[in-house]
């Protein structure tokens, strides 16, 4: 199990831990449209899911800026998905305020689905723990890192490496 702290503070994490070489599991989460987004939505593509406990915080906006940023570089065949468990609509002000366009904005408030199936649904907060996972384009999972304090920055340069290596 995943150990990790908030604000200093350990949460509890339940769920499996997800490693590199796992089938990457199945989630359901919602688009800004309030329309269901699964896994399967996006076989055949590199997905760069970069998970953030609320885009309304300053780590996490400025991580999904970095990701916007980079997804231009990526190219075609990579999606960049930014998991939160805000709600779609703070999802879509969020982006509309920062002019976001390379990532995909989804929310795992109704169920999270994806926090437990990669267990990183923080059960004392209702929140995700800052993550990011790569999955190829057969959903076999490329690169992990689960972030041991939830206010520090993720390795931004590894997780655009990992991506790198299943395009290149």
């Amino acid at each position: 199990m995943v150990q990790i702290t908030f604000k200093q503070n350990p949460v509890t994490l339940p769920g499996k831990e997800v490693k590199v070489g796992d089938q990457a599991p199945g989630f359901k989460v919602l688009a800004n449209d309030l329309s269901p987004v699964t896994l399967q939505d996006t076989t055949g593509k590199v997905r760069l899911i970069s998970v953030v406990p609320s885009l309304d915080t300053g780590v996490c906006s400025l991580q999904s800026k970095r990701f916007d940023q980079e997804a231009a570089s990526l190219g075609d065949n990579v999606e960049v998905l930014t998991i939160s468990a805000d709600l779609p609509f703070a999802q879509k002000r969020w982006s509309e305020e920062n002019g976001t366009n390379g990532i995909t904005l989804l929310s795992d408030h109704r169920d999270l689905s994806f926090g437990e199936e990669y267990g990183v649904a923080m059960e004392e907060l209702r929140l995700l723990a800052r993550s990011i996972f790569v999955i190829d384009e057969n959903d076999k999972v490329a690169y992990v890192e689960y972030v041991s304090e939830g206010t520090d920055h993720p390795d931004y340069d590894k997780a655009i490496e990992a991506v790198k290596a299943l395009t290149n």
